[in-house]
């Protein structure tokens, strides 16, 4: 699965309900968790992240481009551009791009580069960049995506000039030669999280999760999860029961506990209530940690140890990407919802009270249409 195939459905504009959410069976009174924009004009925005000193950042897939096309038997003909980049948020909403210039590539609806990111000092941070394919696709896109499908590492202590830009890890590159789901040469990095020598990564395309060390390991693999019931496809055919659909790892965080805890989209038909979160102890085999949620796309824990989560569409993205932010019940298949009716959210960075979350994540209407929402918890 190479994309999160947000762009598979139509789109309108960002809608923050203050009265009851409900979603697959959970109702909440989310009147008290009346979303407040505080940033706008946003390309695509994926996951944020706070640095140390409490700024806050976004990475932005971008744009795309119009350059080097090739043909995708995923989405047909896909184009790189530079649009890709890193925003910080100002106090008053300000959007700065501290890094600019970053691959983008796919198609308008469906833009795939920045991910996420995840801060290593005050003014450095990781970030993983996605692709949609194999290594021998990023080659066609030339030099322009040579920094697809990678893990770099960004030095900001020189931005009034130009950030240092510096590859670390190459995702694409383990997964054609490691492959551990053994299905296509397919990655797309959308998560990554810190370790004490390296980093843990999401390949949603590789439907694993894989540390960087030591030229880098499997630290899980998620298998496909089989539809339940038959699903009708708008416009194609009706899906059996038991259709195999890809796993999609999106997003992966270290929980109180020390374990990893990874959120998972589900790919093609995207069935309503099939998405797990699991907890993963390197070593051991990966544990359903709670059930029962719809294409999940981020995950964050509070400094109470709750977890919450993004769905990126409540009902399943052939509905539409009308998504909310939901505390996860441990063990459960029943959570609560905290803000829903939000237009395409995808990632989630909670400090003090608050959470954060980024929406209009597809590029159905317009560019410079993203935001980051701020809910209090």
């Amino acid at each position: 699965m190479a994309a999160l195939s947000a762009g598979l459905v139509g789109t309108a504009g960002v809608f923050a309900s203050a009265g009851a959410a409900t979603a697959h069976g959970r109702t909440s009174d989310t009147r008290h968790h009346a979303p407040t924009v505080i940033a706008t004009g946003l390309n695509n925005p994926r996951q944020l992240a706070f640095s140390p000193e409490g700024e806050l950042y976004v990475a932005e897939a971008g744009t795309t481009g119009t350059s080097n096309c090739q043909t995708s038997p995923e989405f047909g003909t896909v184009c790189v551009g530079l649009t890709g980049s890193v925003a910080r948020i100002g106090e008053k909403g300000h959007v700065n791009r501290v890094v600019t210039g970053l691959p983008s590539s796919g198609t308008a609806s469906e833009p795939i580069g920045p991910s996420d990111l995840v801060f290593t000092g005050n003014h450095e941070f990781a970030l993983v960049i996605g692709l949609g394919g194999s290594p021998t696709y990023r080659a066609g896109f030339g030099s322009m995506g040579r920094l697809l499908g990678t893990v770099v590492k960004v030095d900001l202590h020189h931005r009034r000039h130009s950030p240092k830009v510096k590859k670390v890890f190459d995702v694409a590159g383990y997964e054609a030669k490691n492959n551990p789901d053994g299905t296509d040469i397919d990655s797309n990095g959308v998560g990554i999280a810190r370790t004490h020598k390296g980093f843990v990564v999401a390949d949603a395309g590789a439907n694993d999760v894989i540390s960087t060390r030591r030229h880098g390991s499997t630290v899980a693999v998620l298998a496909p999860v089989p539809t339940t019931k038959p699903v009708s496809v708008p416009g194609g055919p009706t899906l059996p029961a038991g259709f195999p659909a890809d796993a999609v790892p999106t997003d992966v965080v270290r929980g109180p506990d020390g374990a990893w805890y990874v959120s998972q989209l589900v790919g093609f038909p995207f069935e309503k209530g099939a998405s797990s979160i699991w907890r993963i102890v390197p070593g051991h085999a990966p544990q359903k940690w709670a059930t029962g949620l719809t294409n999940v796309t981020s995950l964050a824990f509070d400094h109470h140890g709750r977890l919450y989560a993004v769905e990126i569409a409540a009902n399943g993205l052939l509905s539409g990407p009308t998504g909310d932010l939901v505390r996860i019940k441990p063990h459960s298949s029943t959570h609560s919802v905290v803000a829903g009716n939000l237009f395409a959210p995808y990632g989630v960075a909670i400090r003090g009270s608050s959470a954060y979350v980024t929406t209009g994540s597809t590029m159905e209407t317009a560019p410079g249409t993203g935001q980051v929402i701020k809910i209090h918890l």
